[in-house]
């Protein structure tokens, strides 16, 4: 089982505290040290050619602080290249304390195989490439007017080498991350303390809350951290009730499966189309990192996630680019209708067509017993060296 290879090495609930401050730390103060570094000759540059000198570009506003005007400044191509690079960082944080803290291999923290299953990667690519390009050509001919055409030779070239070689990196660490590291880690830890689930389940709970407060009752902030607060000691009294009378029920696999996806979703409510769309959208992040939790449970290895991750973002950033999203690449087209939440935007994507998807994989690889693979207890240590 993918989430018992963490008894392989040290699984104390305290190392995966430390890794996951030292990954935090690599991608966020690390990594963004190139960017930061980049921006700035970037932009002194251009104050320079403008005849202005140090002093007065740092009395100015002419730092950006957002993605917009850093693509301005950078250019979609360098910006997007500097952003990998904080997230390939952070890819050597979760590597690191991977084997530093926990003395476990690249291979347990990737699949509980023998070997990676390379060609279950490219399913996984191929499967989200297929479908979305689908999708992208069902939405162009009910809209054609809302696609603006925008491919140039040359940038075009240097995004899909970017795309092709390094985006993968982007893509990667976030599925380390959030499916193998921190879901290997938690499930694994769910019987060393009672808290540890509970407090897991409510952090869960807790951004969910937040958003549908947010989103619909237009509270203030302290207003709804009040109440998203008593939410969350309220869950947490009554799955402890729960568990006096099943002691099993938070010993389960939906515990990291749902963890990992909310904070997956959650990671994402900075990305500008958040604000754009409102946290509407947060229920395609959230519903993504469940579809890519549920392949890594039932495939017992995260080779469909990180290929359909990787074919999903790199398919983005090549085909349609926009000026109030994360990526805002020199893809081929440009979408300039307005930002909406429609049916095509949020219900289709994880009503329709993840649950198409997961039939097809499960069809594929032959799935079954799913009620035991994301609801069952998650094996005992003990258990499973004796066998």
């Amino acid at each position: 089982m993918f989430i018992t290879q963490a008894y392989k090495g040290l699984y104390e609930f305290w190392r995966y505290l430390i890794g996951t401050l030292i990954t935090f730390i690599a991608w966020q103060l690390v990594g963004g040290i190139p960017l930061v570094i980049v921006l700035f000759i970037k932009v002194f540059q251009n104050a320079s050619e403008r005849g202005m000198s140090f002093q007065e570009v740092m009395n100015s506003n002419h730092m950006p602080t957002d993605i917009g005007g850093m693509v301005e400044i950078m250019g979609g191509n360098l910006f997007l290249f500097m952003m990998i690079i904080s997230f390939a960082i952070g890819l050597l944080g979760v590597l690191f304390s991977n084997k530093i803290l926990h003395k476990l291999s690249f291979l347990s923290l990737t699949t509980s195989r023998s070997k990676v299953d390379w060609k279950r990667i490219f399913v996984g690519f191929f499967i989200v490439v297929i479908f979305n390009l689908g999708t992208f050509i069902v939405g162009y001919l009910l809209a054609p007017d809302a696609l603006q055409w925008n491919f140039n030779l040359q940038p075009f070239l240097i995004l899909l080498v970017i795309c092709l070689l390094f985006l993968p990196l982007q893509t990667s660490f976030e599925e380390y991350l959030f499916r193998g590291y921190l879901m290997q880690g938690i499930g694994v830890n769910l019987k060393e303390n009672k808290y540890i689930p509970l407090l897991i389940t409510a952090l869960s709970v807790g951004p969910l809350v937040y958003f549908i407060l947010h989103a619909n009752l237009k509270l203030e902030f302290w207003t709804n951290m009040g109440i998203t607060g008593l939410v969350m000691l309220l869950v947490i009294m009554l799955l402890d009730q729960r568990s006096k009378v099943n002691p099993t029920i938070l010993h389960r696999k939906w515990v990291p499966l749902l963890f990992t996806s909310v904070i997956f979703g959650v990671m994402h409510a900075a990305n500008p189309e958040v604000e754009k769309l409102g946290y509407i959208s947060m229920v395609y992040y959230i519903g993504t990192g469940l579809i890519l939790g549920i392949m890594t449970l039932m495939d017992d290895g995260m080779e469909l996630a990180l290929g359909y991750h990787a074919g999903n973002n790199i398919l983005t950033a090549l085909l349609v680019t926009t000026d109030w999203s994360a990526l805002q690449t020199d893809a081929i087209f440009i979408d300039t209708s307005e930002p909406t939440t429609g049916f095509f935007d949020i219900v289709f994507p994880v009503l329709i067509l993840y649950p198409i998807m997961l039939f097809i994989l499960a069809k594929i690889y032959k799935w079954k017993n799913w009620k035991e693979k994301l609801f069952g207890i998650v094996a005992d240590h003990k258990i499973k060296e004796t066998k």
